[in-house]
């Protein structure tokens, strides 16, 4: 065994947990939120009035009033400067898919030799980091470096503890100087306002005079991978690309499916037990934790909250996993696919709509309104998903997913709904006119007689629908692991409002006498579903027969980053991002050029790091071997005897295809020059990571039959079950 995954695996066994601080069960009331500036340290430290216009804010989308700044942020500082903080941070998401921060002491000298508080009101509300070194698609030149940072009220400042020092962590918004969006926070947004205007619309013409406002939800489930650090530290991939570009299959995989659900392994444990309280602490309600179905992978999952502050918890989740698995000589993986050969990771988005006074909107209910009003809705989210299905596959689109999507693992490229036989059978006597009997009493007509009960768990799941309802929301299934949860609901939030903008046309035009209305909506139901029932699908979406049923229904299926981002990069996405304020032609270009440039440096990168190491680690490996074998044949000849060279033939042969792989991957590395991003990835996906693959199978190989001790990269075998 080679001296550095000697080294790795006798730390990775030498291993034990610290003294920890333990916080109990019983005592997570007491400190769930405590680093949070929410609704109790408002309400106790501002005057009535400030924090009734901010709630106002908060709870009704009501501008915000400026002259309240000032307060605001004397007692956050005071509330934040008690706690032990000495700086504080505008926190921002910009195009690079993870956070950014700057951080600006409370303390200013005040020209007598002291230090006085400073954080104000403009403080709070505004920061002006650098634009230019972030991308932005063509938005910004680099000579053009202002950029600002502004306060996003509704969701909570919060204190992000440090080893030797807190920080008042301050989420922002973040756009460019000309007001454009130069991240994922302004579009998300402006989604919820555009899906809030819609859903008002609709429900009002359903008979809600004051529906209030109306918000998207979401509680996105995190599946992450953890290996002992010491091992991640030996493996030059997954340090600098997230997965390991090189490894054979380990004897034992997943194959006894033994993973899923068993019991959690003590560190492990441990690791989950720190992270659940650093985000109880950090308001973050995360609620399930277990082993998932790969070796070595596990899942955390909140309940639901409001889009915006899902999405800004969601990046805190990430960022704790990460901060706190050194602590236990862990490190957190959350590429799609660290390995070949087992499940990669997903971040399944659950999503909804409702508000306070009107509930879910996706909740079935039982009443005749209350049907009425969820056929409506869920009609409307269908046909959302049918007209731009491209849409909703592009929103996942990375090198990352390309490993994932349509394995047995994660849902194909094929966007469909499932929606579950008893609602299927709902939907299909709606189509027929509402004549037929359902399988329980009463028949079906909207709003006369009642719909059959749909209980919460109606029907069986299905783990291979890239969007299924799930009894009283939709699960989006295709998102990748490390990606932000803004990009896809901003899609979805975009789409829903221009489904729902069409339904509450069309009603508008309804009689208003309730029968005549009545009728109006079920034909309306009746048209969408005839339309657009091609999307529905309730059976396996991994078969063949699947796949040539849904080409010759219409769905399109783009298996790839590059095809995805080419579809999606049209005049109907520009336009109905355009329609409902959510992007700006400009802006909306500019992330498609930042997707591909994203998906060309990740290859690339990949790319040279594969070349680096079959050159400086397996090659040298296998030709020691080779030497070893040599040897051994040359002495067995000198004395005489005749050895068998079966091994040595199959080593000089993978040897010479090692070399002529490595040959031919640094012949295709560089990108011809003057070709535009998107041909760029083109080259890339039929050029370059073919041979990639090519280069890993022959390297692959030799390690299968290489000597253990000579094999300088740890193992499959050592990453995913040394625990």
């Amino acid at each position: 065994m080679s001296i550095t995954r000697q080294k790795a695996i006798e730390s990775a066994i030498q291993y034990r947990a610290g003294d920890e601080p333990k916080l109990g069960c019983k005592e997570v009331p007491s400190y769930f939120g405590v680093n949070v500036f929410g609704d109790d340290q408002m309400k106790a430290r501002l005057p009535k009035d400030i924090y009734a216009s901010l709630r106002k804010t908060i709870e009704e989308g009501v501008p915000l009033d400026t002259r309240a700044a000032d307060v605001v942020a004397a007692a956050m500082s005071r509330w934040a400067i008690e706690r032990g903080a000495t700086h504080y941070a505008h926190i921002f998401y910009p195009l690079t898919g993870l956070t950014a921060e700057k951080h600006d002491s409370f303390y200013s000298p005040d020209g007598k030799g002291h230090l006085t508080i400073d954080f104000s009101g403009k403080q709070l509300i505004q920061g002006e980091p650098d634009a230019s070194s972030f991308p932005s698609g063509g938005i910004r030149a680099t000579f053009e470096a202002r950029g600002y940072t502004a306060w996003d009220v509704t969701s909570p400042a919060y204190l992000m503890e440090g080893r030797n020092g807190t920080t008042l962590c301050i989420p922002t918004a973040f756009c460019s100087w000309t007001g454009e969006a130069l991240d994922k926070k302004v579009p998300l947004l402006r989604s919820m306002q555009a899906v809030n205007r819609q859903a008002q619309r609709v429900l009002r013409l359903l008979g809600h005079k004051d529906p209030g406002m109306i918000t998207a939800s979401a509680g996105p489930e995190q599946e992450y991978f953890l290996i002992d650090r010491s091992l991640y530290y030996a493996r030059p991939d997954l340090l600098s690309a997230g997965r390991t570009l090189f490894g054979t299959r380990p004897p034992k995989g997943q194959e006894l499916e033994d993973q899923y659900f068993g019991t959690i392994p003590a560190r492990v444990l441990a690791f989950m037990t720190e992270v659940d309280s650093e985000l109880y602490k950090l308001g973050v309600p995360v609620k399930t934790r277990h082993n998932e179905v790969a070796p070595a992978q596990y899942e955390i999952a909140p309940v639901f909250e409001t889009a915006n502050l899902a999405t800004d918890h969601q990046y805190l989740v990430m960022q704790v996993l990460q901060s706190v698995a050194p602590k236990y000589g862990l490190a957190c993986l959350l590429h799609e696919k660290p390995f070949a050969g087992i499940n990669g990771s997903g971040k399944h988005l659950n999503w909804s709509l409702g508000g306070p006074k009107v509930g879910n909107l996706l909740n079935p209910g039982e009443t005749p309104q209350d049907n009425m009003q969820f056929l409506v809705f869920c009609a409307a989210v269908i046909r959302a998903v049918d007209l731009h299905a491209v849409m909703l596959r592009g929103a996942v689109a990375h090198a990352g997913n390309d490993h994932r999507l349509g394995a047995n693992e994660a849902p194909p490229a094929i966007i469909s709904v499932f929606v579950g036989e008893q609602l299927a059978e709902v939907f299909e006597q709606l189509v027929a006119g509402g004549s037929r009997r359902s399988k329980k009493a009463g028949t079906l007509a909207v709003g006369v007689d009642t719909l059959p009960p749909l209980p919460k768990d109606a029907t069986d799941r299905n783990r291979t629908s890239p969007f299924a309802f799930t009894g009283n929301r939709f699960e989006f299934r295709a998102v990748g692991s490390s990606q932000s949860i803004a990009g896809p609901q901003v899609v979805l939030n975009t789409i829903v409002a221009e489904s729902l903008d069409y339904m509450a046309a069309e009603l508008e035009k309804a009689p208003k006498q309730p029968a005549k209305f009545n009728e109006a909506v079920q034909k309306l139901l009746q048209k969408v579903l005839k339309e657009h029932g091609r999307v529905i699908f309730n059976g396996d979406n991994y078969s063949q027969e699947w796949h040539d049923e849904a080409a010759r229904r219409g769905l399109p299926n783009t298996r790839t980053t590059p095809e995805a981002l080419d579809a999606m990069a049209c005049d109907a996405t520009f336009q109905v991002f355009e329609t409902y304020n959510v992007l700006s032609r400009r802006e909306a270009e500019s992330r498609f050029e930042i997707y591909r440039e994203k998906y060309v440096k990740d290859v690339l990168i990949e790319a040279r790091l594969c070349l680096t190491m079959a050159r400086t680690m397996i090659f040298p490996a296998g030709v020691k071997y080779q030497k070893l074998l040599s040897q051994t044949a040359a002495d067995l000849a000198a004395l005489g005897k005749s050895g068998c060279t079966t091994t040595l033939d199959e080593v000089n042969g993978l040897l010479a295809n090692l070399q002529k792989a490595m040959l031919e991957l640094e012949s295709v590395i560089q990108i011809p020059s003057k070709l535009s991003a998107a041909r760029e990835c083109r080259y890339l996906l039929d050029t370059v990571i073919p041979m990639m693959n090519a280069l890993r199978k022959e390297a692959d190989a030799l390690e299968h039959i290489c000597s253990d001790e000579l094999w300088p990269l740890p193992t499959y075998q050592e990453m995913l079950f040394i625990r």
